[in-house]
């Protein structure tokens, strides 16, 4: 099954990468707290913005909470999210050189910073092997019998670490969710088209 799944993911997506957009290390993090419960794309569109007229941490860190809260209200839960990137940037400024933390308790210390979080940012901007569950990497897991369907996102991770060779933790991850969400949906999946669908507990 494992073999066949992980065939599969690098037939569908040879070279998986992070959709959220960034230039700098601190826009990343700040990009996947405001990707909580919303869309990768409508994060862009949001931090295209905010990062453009804020166009440095210092910057960032200074500006009015109301002002950031107006930029990202599209993402929804934007006064608690408006805070997170005041308090973060504040954090980062003065407390970490202006860098983003190589190190997961640091990271997971910032306000809206959770392990899921954490483990994309260490992945993406640290190479560290982690696998982050989002609601993708849940769905997928559960539909394909990886885990069991009411196993929370905690234990969803510790049984894809044992599953999957640690060194392929990041690219797994990415890959997982790239599948998720164009292909193994949570409304209309791609059944038809799918070439492990013989292991999937919720074929239809």
């Amino acid at each position: 099954m494992i073999e066949d799944l992980e065939k599969y993911l690098d037939e569908l997506f040879p070279s998986p990468k992070c959709e959220l957009n960034f230039n700098k290390d601190y826009e990343l993090l700040i990009a996947v707290v405001l990707s909580a419960q919303t869309t990768d794309k409508r994060v862009n569109s949001v931090t295209s913005v905010l990062f453009d007229k804020y166009k440095s941490l210092e910057d960032l860190s200074k500006a009015e909470i109301e002002d950031i809260a107006t930029i990202i209200k599209p993402i929804g839960t934007f006064n608690k999210k408006a805070m997170f990137v005041k308090e973060i940037t504040k954090i980062l400024v003065e407390k970490y050189d202006g860098r983003v933390p190589n190190d997961r308790r640091s990271l997971e210390n910032l306000p809206g910073v959770g392990r899921k979080t954490a483990n994309v940012v260490l992945s993406v901007l640290f190479n560290v092997p982690a696998i982050a569950v989002d609601t993708h990497v849940s769905r997928v897991s559960k539909r394909l019998g990886l885990v069991k369907k009411n196993d929370d996102v905690g234990i969803i991770e510790k049984k894809l670490m044992k599953k999957l060779a640690k060194q392929n933790w990041s690219k797994r991850h990415h890959q997982l969710v790239l599948f998720g969400r164009y292909h193994c949906k949570a409304i209309s999946p791609n059944c038809s088209n799918c070439k492990i669908k013989e292991h999937c507990k919720d074929s239809r």
